[in-house]
């Protein structure tokens, strides 16, 4: 999931804290990873591509918050 997709997501509150069901208000500490990466008699392998980030809730009396590297898993349509 990119980062504008993330950002998307919060804008059209698609994105659902767990907690109190009420649509996530912000992010943090967005980060593009890469697992595993070789090189070798010049050819270079990725095995596998995501990303991280700390969704907020941010809802009056809720407080979680969670580093994820599944952000869709929060999508509801």
């Amino acid at each position: 999931m990119s980062l504008q997709a993330i950002k998307d997501a919060i804008a059209n509150k698609k994105m659902i804290c767990p907690k109190c069901k009420g649509s996530i208000q912000q992010f943090d500490k967005y980060a593009n990873t890469i697992d595993a990466v070789r090189d070798g008699f010049n050819v270079l392998e990725i095995d596998s591509r995501g990303e991280r980030v700390t969704l907020i809730c941010g809802n009056e009396g809720c407080s979680w918050k969670e580093r994820t590297e599944y952000p869709m898993e929060f999508v509801e349509d």
